[in-house]
C-alpha cells in the first residue's frame, strides 16, 4: 500500500525534519501536522507540512502513517487516545528515545493486532536547539535510526517496510533493537552524555558564575562537552522518568569511575585509565 498522506504529531526538530526531509527526497503525498496553532503556522511557512490540524484524531484521518514526534510522555498518552480509533490499514510509529513503556502501551491499547498497526522508532538525531526553526531536510544522514518491533512483527511488511524505506532515503541507517535493549543502550551512548553535559554547564555556572567568557577560553573541547547542555528539559524529563534505573545505573558507574580517577591523580594508574580509554573505537 502506498503512503498518500502521513501525519506527523509534534512538529518540532524531528517532525519537522522528517516532513522536511520526505519533501525534499520527493514524497508526493500529503503531510499533515498536528501541534498548537502557533507551531503549525511555523511549520507550514518552513514547508514541513501541508496542512495543520491541532486535534490529533481529526490529524490523523485518512492518513496511512502517523509519525508521533512528542516527548515520550505524549507518545504514551497519544497511543492511548488514537489506537481504539485507528483504522486496521494505518500504521502508528514514534521517535521517543525510550522504548520500553511506549512498545509496552502499544502492545497494551491494540492488542493482538499491534505488530501490523505498530512500530516503535528512535532516530538517534537531534540538536541542542528544540523548535521547527531548527529542523533540518538532511538531520538523519548518517544517523542510526533504531526500531524496536514487537516479538514476531515483520517490520519489512506492508507499510512498516514502506515507511523504513523512507526512513532510508532520509539517510539514516535502520537497526534493530529489543526495547529494553534499547533503553539501556541508550542510557549509556545518549542519556548519560546528557546529564555529563548538564552537570559541566551547571557546575561552570555555579563555580564562575553565567557571565563569564569560559567557552573562548575552553576552546573546542570544552564548547563540544556543553554544547547539548542547552537541550530542553521538557524533553529529557520524560526521558529520565521512563529510563530512570538505566540512567541511574549509569551514572553511579561513572561516578566510581571519576571518583577512581580523583583518588590517583598523581599514581600511574591515572595513565591505565588514559590508556583504557584509547581502547574505544572512534568510527
Amino acid at each position: 500500500m502506498a503512503i498518500r498522506q502521513i501525519t506527523i504529531i509534534g512538529t518540532g526538530l524531528i517532525g519537522g525534519s522528517i516532513g522536511l526531509g520526505m519533501k525534499a527526497r520527493g514524497f508526493r503525498g500529503r503531510i499533515v501536522g498536528c501541534d498548537r496553532a502557533a507551531a503549525l503556522e511555523h511549520a507550514a511557512d518552513k514547508g514541513a507540512i501541508d496542512k495543520g490540524e491541532t486535534d490529533p484524531i481529526h490529524a490523523a484521518r485518512n492518513s496511512e502513517v502517523i509519525v508521533l514526534a512528542t516527548p515520550v510522555g505524549a507518545i504514551v498518552d497519544l497511543i492511548e487516545i488514537l489506537g481504539p480509533s485507528l483504522s486496521r490499514q494505518t500504521l502508528l510509529t514514534d521517535v521517543g528515545s525510550t522504548k520500553a513503556l511506549v512498545v509496552e502501551r502499544a502492545r497494551m491499547v491494540l492488542g493482538k493486532i499491534a505488530g501490523k498497526r505498530f512500530l516503535g522508532g528512535h532516530p538517534m538525531a537531534g540538536k541542542e536547539h528544540s523548535g521547527v526553526d531548527s529542523a533540518d531536510p538532511d538531520l538523519f544522514q548518517n544517523a542510526a535510526w533504531l526500531v524496536t518491533p514487537l516479538p514476531g512483527q515483520n517490520i519489512d511488511d506492508g507499510l512498516s517496510g514502506e515507511f523504513l524505506g523512507w526512513v532510508e532515503r532520509l539517510g539514516a541507517k535502520v537497526a534493530v533493537l529489543e526495547p529494553l535493549k534499547h533503553d539501556l543502550l541508550c542510557a549509556w551512548v545518549s542519556h548519560l552524555p546528557q546529564m555529563l553535559s548538564t552537570a559541566l554547564a551547571a557546575s561552570l555556572v555555579e563555580e564562575f558564575g553565567p557571565g563569564a567568557p569560559l567557552l573562548p577560553a575552553g576552546g573546542r573541547a570544552l564548547n563540544e562537552m556543553t554544547r547539548i547542555s542547552s537541550s530542553p528539559y521538557s524533553m529529557w524529563r520524560d526521558i529520565a522518568l521512563t529510563n530512570k534505573k538505566n540512567i541511574q545505573d549509569a551514572l553511579l558507574k561513572l561516578e566510581q569511575r571519576l571518583a577512581h580517577i580523583r583518588e590517583n591523580l598523581d599514581t600511574r594508574e591515572l595513565a591505565r585509565q588514559f590508556e583504557r580509554a584509547h581502547q574505544l573505537k572512534k568510527k
